[in-house]
C-alpha cells in the first residue's frame, strides 16, 4: 500500500510546474533571435518592450478573473520595485548577452545561475547544499555546456564584454531566482508578483533606454528609437507573441514553482531549457541533434533524477512511521 501525503504531493507538482516552466521558456530564444536578426531591433529596446507587453498581456486577464491580484500591500512594494530592477537588469543582460556571444555562449553562461542559486540559497536562505544537489549541478552545468555545443572553439569567439555579460546574467538570474523564493515566503501571488515586477523592470528599462546615447551599450541612440519597429505590424506581433506566451506562461509557472521547490531545485530543474530549445529547433527548423548534444541532454537528465530521488527520500525520512 502507497501512502499518499501533502507534502510530497506538493513536491510532484512543484516538479511538474517547473518542468512545463522550463520547456515554455524554451522558446524564448527562438523569438528573440528572430526580432534580432529579422528586424536588428537594440537588445535594451526590445527588452524594454518585453516587459511593457507582458504588463499589457496580464492586466486584462488578471482583471477579469482575478482583480484582487492587481493590488498588493504597501509594506510589499518596496521590495517588488527592488525585485524589478533586478528583472530589468537581467533582461537587459541576457538580451544583450544573445546579441553579442550568439545563443550558443549566452545560453551556457546563463545556466552558471544553477550554481549561483545553490550557493546564495544555502548562504543567504539556510537552504540546504549537500554532495548530492552539488552532483547534480554539476552534470546539469556540463548537459548545458554540451547541448549548447560551448565545447566548440568557434563557438568561444566572443570578445570580454560579451562574456563579462553572459556570466553577469547568470549571476542575476540567480539573485532573480532567490527574490522569486522570497516572495513566496512572504505570502505574495506569484501572478501579482509577475505584473508588478515586470511593471517596475519596464520603467527601469524606459529609464535605461532614455540615458544618453554611448553610456549603455544597446539602448536607443534617442527617444524616437523606442518605435524602432515603426509600422511593422509582423515585428510587433512577434513581440506580443513574446510577451504573453513563453513569458506571461514560463515566468508565471517557475514563480509559481518556486511555492513548492527550493530556489536552486528550480533552478536546476531550468537546465532542461536548452534540451527542450534543441527539440523545439529540430521540430521547427530540422535541426539534429549529434551524439555530443544527447549525451548533454542525459547528462541534465540524470542530474534531475538524481535530484529528485534524493529530495523523495528527504521527504518520506521526515514523515513518521505509520501505527
Amino acid at each position: 500500500m502507497s501512502f499518499s501525503t501533502p507534502k510530497n504531493h506538493n513536491l510532484n507538482r512543484g516538479y511538474t510546474i517547473a518542468l512545463v516552466s522550463a520547456a515554455t521558456l524554451s522558446t524564448t530564444a527562438i523569438f528573440v533571435r528572430h526580432l534580432t536578426q529579422t528586424y536588428q531591433i537594440p537588445p535594451l529596446i526590445l527588452a524594454f518592450w518585453r516587459d511593457v507587453f507582458v504588463v499589457i498581456a496580464l492586466l486584462p486577464v488578471l482583471g477579469l478573473f482575478k482583480p484582487a491580484l492587481l493590488k498588493v500591500k504597501r509594506q510589499h512594494l518596496l521590495y517588488l520595485i527592488i525585485y524589478g530592477l533586478m528583472l530589468a537588469i537581467f533582461n537587459a543582460l541576457w538580451t544583450m548577452s544573445v546579441s553579442l556571444n550568439g545563443a550558443a555562449i549566452s545560453n551556457v553562461l546563463v545556466y552558471s545561475s544553477t550554481g549561483f542559486t545553490a550557493l546564495l540559497g544555502w548562504w543567504l536562505l539556510n537552504e540546504n547544499l549537500n554532495w548530492v544537489k552539488l552532483l547534480a549541478v554539476a552534470l546539469s552545468l556540463a548537459g548545458s555546456v554540451l547541448v549548447s555545443e560551448a565545447l566548440d572553439p568557434l563557438a568561444w569567439r566572443a570578445n570580454i564584454t560579451g562574456i563579462i555579460t553572459g556570466i553577469l546574467s547568470g549571476l542575476l538570474y540567480a539573485i532573480y531566482s532567490l527574490m522569486g523564493r522570497s516572495a513566496s515566503q512572504r505570502g505574495l501571488n506569484p501572478w501579482s508578483t509577475l505584473l508588478f515586477t515586470f511593471g517596475f523592470a519596464a520603467i527601469f528599462l524606459l529609464f535605461f533606454n532614455l540615458i544618453p546615447a554611448g553610456l549603455l551599450p544597446g539602448a536607443a541612440a534617442n527617444p524616437a528609437e523606442l518605435l524602432w519597429l515603426g509600422n511593422n505590424l509582423a515585428g510587433w506581433g512577434f513581440l506580443l507573441l513574446l510577451a504573453a506566451g513563453p513569458t506571461v506562461v514560463g515566468y508565471g509557472l517557475y514563480n509559481v514553482s518556486l511555492g513548492y521547490l527550493p530556489s536552486s531545485v528550480a533552478n536546476l530543474i531550468l537546465t532542461l531549457e536548452p534540451v527542450f530549445t534543441v527539440v523545439v529547433a529540430y521540430l521547427l527548423l530540422d535541426e539534429r541533434l549529434n551524439c555530443v548534444q544527447l549525451g548533454g541532454g542525459l547528462m541534465i537528465l540524470i542530474g534531475v533524477f538524481i535530484l529528485r530521488i534524493h529530495e523523495s527520500k528527504l521527504v518520506n525520512q521526515s514523515l513518521p512511521n505509520p501505527p
